[in-house]
């Protein structure tokens, strides 16, 4: 009988793990494991509705039991209010890092800037990508009501604000404006070790010819300005140099190295409109809905730090096509394409220009339409 009961037991335990989500949750802050903390499991194909929820052990450690295990979950873990979510299915075992919050984290710079502007009637349409990189020793996540300030025309009318933290989807959020301060506007988006993204979307009113005086709250490895070629770019400043693209549709100027506070201005005049991201960023539909807000935390913490679903009830409204793309592929597409255009300019002059950095999982694509 002892036979038979051996082999049944190990069906048993297999038939556990096919139905069930396990894995460990390590903080990298302190480098132990991460007890205590909250795990959900939400169903990505059912509105994002929550299936389940555990605790993490002392070993930090945890199994959530899953009911459908064909189909796709998010697995969230909720450290310090803060989410770190992670994409599974039945029978995975997972290894999630969380980190500890700060509200001053040293270690933050900007690793590269994108600013692409077209004109649309009596409109100018301006996207303004922005990286951010969190190298903080410790590793530590930056939460609170105002982890990033950007700096945007006076006039400028926001269409949308998207954001991914490293390794993860795109999605809405809001950005509020300071008081007294046009065109000054504050995010509270946690910025986790590793590469942030933003991506602030507004329109500006255009006669012909707009001024954008720069400022950044970090250090910015590099910033590139793309506009149509039948549009005009100058500045007073000699930080800026034009590369070449090899393009007759659009140009580029680029700036390395800036400091943080006003950084240089520059001019734009003309009309004109820019290529299309291409097929790959259309691809890049949004690949799964919003999560879902994050019941364990009370309102008062949800204001200091959002879920990751906070949405701009007006971008709701003005959402444009352009906008339904995932940050992370945009992201991809213009990474490679000044990836792209500095490696040409750097070969051709032999000068010292600084490519980005592309961190993996978002390597430039070669075939980013012209």
């Amino acid at each position: 009988m002892l036979f038979f009961a051996v082999p049944l037991a190990f069906i048993a335990v297999g038939a556990v793990g096919a139905n069930a989500i396990t894995g460990t949750v390590r903080n990298q802050s302190r480098g132990e494991p991460a007890a205590g903390d909250e795990v959900i499991l939400v169903g990505l194909d059912r509105g994002m509705q929550e299936e389940a929820r555990a605790k993490t052990d002392a070993q930090g450690a945890f199994a959530l039991s899953v009911q459908y295990p064909d189909k796709p979950y998010l697995v969230r873990v909720v450290h310090q209010g803060v989410s770190y979510d992670q994409q599974a299915s039945a029978g995975d075992a997972l290894s999630i890092q969380v980190f500890d919050v700060a509200r001053r984290v040293r270690g933050l710079t900007g690793s590269l800037e994108i600013l692409r502007a077209a004109t649309n009637g009596n409109l100018l349409h301006v996207s303004d990508l922005v990286e951010l990189k969190n190298e903080s020793r410790p590793p530590l996540t930056l939460a609170g009501q105002r982890t990033f300030e950007v700096y945007l025309p006076a006039n400028a009318k926001i269409d949308s604000v998207l954001a991914a933290g490293p390794g993860e989807t795109g999605v809405v959020i809001s950005a509020a404006a300071v008081p007294s301060e046009p065109g000054h506007y504050t995010v509270n988006f946690p910025l986790r070790p590793g590469a942030t993204k933003l991506a602030f979307n507004y329109d500006v009113s255009y006669d012909g010819h707009a001024s954008f005086q720069t400022r950044h709250e970090y250090p910015l490895r590099q910033m590139a300005v793309m506009i149509p070629l039948t549009m005009s770019f100058s500045s007073r400043s000699q930080a800026f140099e034009i590369l070449a693209t090899g393009n007759s549709r659009y140009q580029v100027q680029a700036a390395n190295h800036l400091k943080a506070g006003e950084g240089p201005g520059f001019e734009i005049s003309g009309a004109g409109v820019l290529p299309p991201l291409g097929d790959q960023a259309k691809a890049h539909s949004w690949s799964r809905p919003p999560a879902p807000p994050d019941p364990t935390l009370s309102p008062a913490s949800r204001a200091a730090l959002p879920s990751l679903a906070s949405v701009d009830s007006e971008s709701k409204q003005t959402q444009s096509p352009s906008q339904s793309l995932v940050l992370d592929g945009v992201t991809s597409v213009l990474l490679a394409a000044c990836f792209l255009l500095l490696w040409r300019a750097r070969n051709a002059s032999g000068s010292e220009a600084v490519a980005p950095r592309i961190p993996r999982g978002n390597r430039p694509q070669t075939d980013w339409k012209r």
